[in-house]
């Protein structure tokens, strides 16, 4: 038996319903991937006998058509095989107007058949580059949910997305105890073998110091994300630090949509923002100077080309950030040190999570906004309804926050594609299945449109050192710090690697000593 500790609590087990991380890397252990990625983030073949390219016959030359050979030995924990039928089944599922998924894209953009039990064939209407990132995470059961959509319309208040009772990964879902743990179970007729570890436990815990305090004293295994500060805590304890790059960076997501407040809609006082916070001071105050804060949310990638060369980034520059806001007509006329324009005080609402190390941000950030003029309302949530759905009522994806702190990668890492800046992935009473809780930029929408199908690595950078100067330039996302998974591992469990895409990709290897 191992135990994770963890801070937060997945909010679904349906693969396609959830953005969060959490959920994603539990999916790995009950749920199976067309293909996964190792330590170095590389691709390998998982459902698939082989990697689709052009040379095998698995792309076609226009990048249209790609095939997928599946293996002919895998099936479903409940032993009914997995065939072509449940990746048409899942495809339908995520399309269907009916279901309130997390997203419809890239799906929305081809089409799927079985050709035979073991091959499925999809046809885009456009190349779509990010396709070995993006597609086939995770695969429904068309056996256990085609009743339930073809009884109610939905699968949305299906069981399975809290009990998957059935699953094709190498563990079953045995009991998931709200607010408290999940326990899952080794899959005794796994198709790729039996597990070493027969139980897995995930303990969820109240905050940090929570999950610090297990790990120091053996109650848990496995934990992530600490508080930098604990770290040598933890390896005093004799825990190891294991870090695995994932393409995340914590940032300040800018809200400029029509419900934001006059403050945040305004290029000028983003800027003056992005000037008015020490991000050097915060990286070493509060980071033990371990990270540093990157310009783009595409750093992590920086040397696969996809940066605009031409980004200068914003300095620490109070002074100049006063006077870019008194440019732009927000001045402090009643002397109570807040900053007006046409009656209306210079207030934007910053949210994020309960996480430590976010509240202690706030708080420096608060001030140095305030220096400049700016009243920094700092809210802050419990992650499962700070990243909720617009449906179950985020704050985020409701526009009630101006600024949102949060760590992202691109949408589909290690592909720089990121959907959420889609201006039809805003969402709203007819469509609540969004991720855009930003805001319509037109011109950048039309950028990421054009890149996802071009093929050509340099031309799609090109592209790419477009979006990265907009949303740099107008300051839709200020940098925070780089933030790789960080895993605290116990001595007792052997054989363990992290990847930054597929985290838990080697768990069939994974020991213990006891």
């Amino acid at each position: 038996i191992i135990t994770f500790a963890w801070t937060q609590e997945p909010d679904t087990l349906n693969p396609y319903y959830t953005n969060m991380w959490f959920s994603t890397v539990l999916q790995q252990l009950y749920s199976c991937w067309a293909w996964e990625f190792d330590d170095q983030n590389l691709p390998f073949p998982k459902l698939v006998t082989e990697l689709p390219t052009t040379d095998n016959g698995g792309v076609n030359e226009e990048g249209t058509v790609i095939t997928l050979h599946l293996r002919d030995d895998i099936t479903w924990s409940d032993g009914t095989p997995l065939t072509a039928e449940d990746f048409v089944f899942t495809w339908q599922m995520i399309t269907d107007p009916g279901n309130t998924v997390s997203s419809v894209y890239p799906y929305d953009s081809f089409t799927v058949e079985a050709a035979d039990p073991q091959t499925v064939v999809m046809t885009f209407d456009e190349p779509l580059a990010s396709w070995q990132s993006a597609l086939w995470k995770g695969i429904l059961p068309k056996h256990v949910l085609q009743p339930i959509f073809d009884a109610e319309g939905s699968i949305d208040e299906a069981e399975w997305n809290v009990e998957p009772t059935v699953g094709c990964g190498p563990y079953v879902v045995d009991t998931w105890e709200s607010g408290s743990y999940i326990r899952l179970v080794r899959n005794p007729d796994y198709w790729l073998g039996e597990a070493n570890i027969e139980e897995i436990f995930f303990q969820f815990v109240p905050d940090d110091a929570s999950q610090t305090a297990s790990l120091i004293a053996g109650t848990a295994d496995i934990g992530t994300f600490p508080p930098l500060s604990d770290v040598p805590t933890l390896q005093a304890g004799g825990l190891e630090i294991m870090i695995a790059s994932s393409g995340y960076s914590e940032g300040l997501f800018f809200n400029f949509r029509e419900n934001a407040s006059p403050g945040a809609r305004d290029v000028k006082v983003r800027q003056a923002v992005a000037m008015a916070i020490d991000r050097e001071a915060i990286n070493n105050d509060l980071l033990l100077g371990l990270t540093h804060a990157p310009e783009t949310l595409w750093d992590p990638l920086a040397a696969s080309g996809w940066v605009s060369p031409d980004i200068k980034p914003w300095q620490y520059d109070p002074e100049a950030a006063k006077a870019l806001l008194e440019e732009a007509g927000w001045t402090d006329a009643d002397g109570d040190g807040i900053r007006e324009k046409d009656g209306e005080p210079l207030t934007l609402v910053y949210g994020t999570t309960i996480r430590e190390i976010r509240q202690d941000a706030q708080a420096v950030i608060q001030q140095q906004l305030r220096d400049v003029g700016i009243d920094a309302e700092i809210p802050s949530w419990d992650a499962d309804l700070f990243f909720a759905s617009y449906a179950d009522g985020s704050p985020c994806a409701l526009g009630e926050v101006d600024i949102m702190e949060w760590s992202d990668s691109t949408g589909d890492f290690p592909d720089p594609d990121h959907y959420y800046w889609l201006c039809s992935e805003i969402p709203n009473d007819e469509s609540p299945w969004g991720a855009n809780y930003f805001g319509c930029d037109e011109t950048l929408d039309a950028l990421f449109q054009e890149q996802i199908s071009i093929i050509d690595p340099e031309e799609r950078a090109a592209v790419f050192h477009e979006i990265t100067q907009i949303i740099h330039d107008n300051v839709y996302w200020i940098g925070m710090w780089d933030d790789p998974d960080y895993w605290i591992v116990s001595p007792r469990i052997t054989g363990i690697k992290f990847s930054g895409v597929t985290p838990l990709y080697n768990i069939l290897e994974w020991d213990v000593t006891e």
